[in-house]
C-alpha cells in the first residue's frame, strides 16, 4: 500500500514494509523536497532509516546507519535512528526521587537505566499523520505513554514533528504534557556517516562542538556532577578537528568510555534559545551537517560499541567508529543531579524542544 501528499515541492509518501513478530504492521514514510533531499522513517519507534543528502558533486547517499531488514529494526539494540524516551541517556542506580517518592526503573545498562528502560519510545508504535503549515509539509508522530510506563509516573502525551525544508534541513519539534509530575528527556539517536553509511570509519570527519565544558562521567557512564573545562583535553572541539585526532589519546575520560560518549554543556545566550550546537564535515564527499537546538546539552558518541554484529542495506557490517551521534538532550542522570538543568515536567505545563539538522556541501 502506498499513499502520497504534496505541498509546494515537499512530498510525503508511505508504504507498508512488513509486520513485527507481534503481527503489527510497520509503515515507512518518506519526506522529500524538490531537490531530492529525503528523510525516511518508520512508525515503529519513529526510527529514521535514511537521510538522503547530496555530496559536492550532487550525488545522493544515505548518511545515517540503517538495518538490512525489519527483524533487525524490531530488535535495534543500538537504537539506530529512534526517538528516545522517556529519559534519553542514563539514570544512575536505575532510580530517582521526585516529590518524596522513589521510583524504581529497569536496570538495562549495568546498574543504570539507559534510554528509557527495556521498552522505551524506540519500541513504541507511533501514529503518523501529515500536517501542512504555510510552505511546510510535516509528519506528525503521536504516542501516549501510560502512567507507570517503565516505572515513570504520569500519563504522557507526546507529539514529535518531522519536517523537511527546501534548504535540506531535517527539523524535529518535540512536545509533551503529563497528568502527574514526572521527568522527561527526549532525543533522536541517528548515527551519521557523511561519506555514506557504507563507507566505514568517520575518524577523518572534522567536528566542531560549541561547548567550553562537559560533564565528566564515572566508570559506569554516570556524570560525577562536575562541569569540567574541555580546554587541554581531547574533548575540546571548539576549534574544528578530525575525530581521530583525540580518540586514541589515553585521557581518563576517553579510556573510560572507549572513545567519545560524553555530554557537552552547550554555550548558549539563554537557556532555551535555538542556537548552534555542532558541525561535522567529511572532506572526502564535501558534505557538511550543522546542528541547532534549544536543548542545553549534546551527547557526542562515536559508535564505540558497534562490533560488526549488524549490517545495513548496503551489505556492510558496522564496526566501532563507523558513525557518530549528535544527540541533543538534557544532561544524563539529571533527576538525581539538582545542580543540572531540570528535567521535571509538571501537569499543566508543556514540554517543547527543537533540533535542526542542516545539510550542505563545501561548494555552498
Amino acid at each position: 500500500m502506498t499513499a502520497k501528499a504534496t505541498e509546494k515541492g515537499i512530498s510525503l509518501s508511505r508504504e507498508t514494509i512488513g509486520r513485527l513478530s507481534s503481527g503489527e504492521e510497520v509503515t515507512e514514510y518518506r519526506l522529500r523536497n524538490e531537490a531530492g533531499f529525503e528523510l525516511r522513517f518508520l512508525d515503529r519507534g519513529g526510527i529514521v532509516t535514511a537521510i538522503m543528502a547530496p555530496d559536492r558533486q550532487g550525488r545522493f547517499a544515505n548518511v545515517t546507519l540503517d538495518h538490512a531488514d525489519l527483524p533487525l529494526y524490531e530488535e535495534n539494540p543500538g537504537y539506530f535512528g529512534a526517538i528516545i524516551g522517556r529519559f534519553a541517556n542514563r539514570i544512575g542506580g536505575a532510580s530517582f526521587t521526585l516529590g518524596g517518592h522513589t521510583y524504581s526503573l529497569a536496570a538495562n545498562n549495568g546498574s543504570n537505566t539507559l534510554h528509557g528502560g527495556t521498552s522505551g519510545f524506540d519500541k513504541a508504535q507511533w501514529s503518523v499523520n501529515a500536517a501542512q503549515s504555510g510552505l511546510t509539509l510535516s509528519a506528525v508522530l503521536t504516542h501516549t505513554s501510560p502512567d507507570g510506563d517503565e516505572g515513570f509516573p504520569g500519563t504522557l502525551k507526546l507529539e514529535v514533528v518531522y519536517s523537511v525544508h527546501e534548504a535540506n534541513e531535517f527539523r524535529i519539534d518535540y512536545q509533551a504534557v503529563t497528568t502527574a509530575e514526572t521527568v522527561l528527556n527526549l532525543t533522536n539517536h541517528a548515527y551519521f556517516n557523511l561519506a555514506g553509511n557504507d563507507q566505514g570509519s568517520v575518524l577523518d570527519h572534522i567536528v566542531e562542538i560549541n561547548a567550553e565544558r562537559f560533564t565528566p562521567v564515572d566508570l559506569t557512564g554516570i556524570p560525577t556532577g562536575d562541569y569540567a573545562p574541555v580546554s587541554g583535553t581531547p574533548l575540546d572541539f571548539r576549534t574544528p578537528k578530525p575525530i581521530g585526532a583525540g580518540i586514541r589519546i589515553p585521557h581518563p575520560q576517553i579510556l573510560r568510555q572507549n572513545g567519545y560518549d560524553h555530554n557537552y554543556v552547550l554555550d548558549k545566550p539563554s537557556p532555551q534559545a535555538l542556537t548552534f550546537a555542532a558541525r561535522a564535515y567529511d572532506p572526502k564527499s564535501g558534505r557538511i551537517m550543522e546542528v541547532e537546538t534549544t536543548e542545553p546539552g549534546l551527547q557526542f558518541y562515536t559508535a564505540n560499541y558497534l562490533g560488526g554484529g549488524s549490517a545495513g542495506t548496503a551489505g556492510v557490517a558496522y564496526r566501532q567508529s563507523d558513525a557518530f551521534c549528535f544527540e541533543t538532550q538534557h544532561f544524563p542522570d539529571s533527576p538525581n543531579r539538582p545542580e543540572f538543568p531540570t528535567t521535571v515536567l509538571q501537569p499543566g505545563h508543556i514540554f517543547r524542544s527543537t533540533t535542526i539538522y542542516r545539510f550542505k556541501t563545501d561548494r555552498d
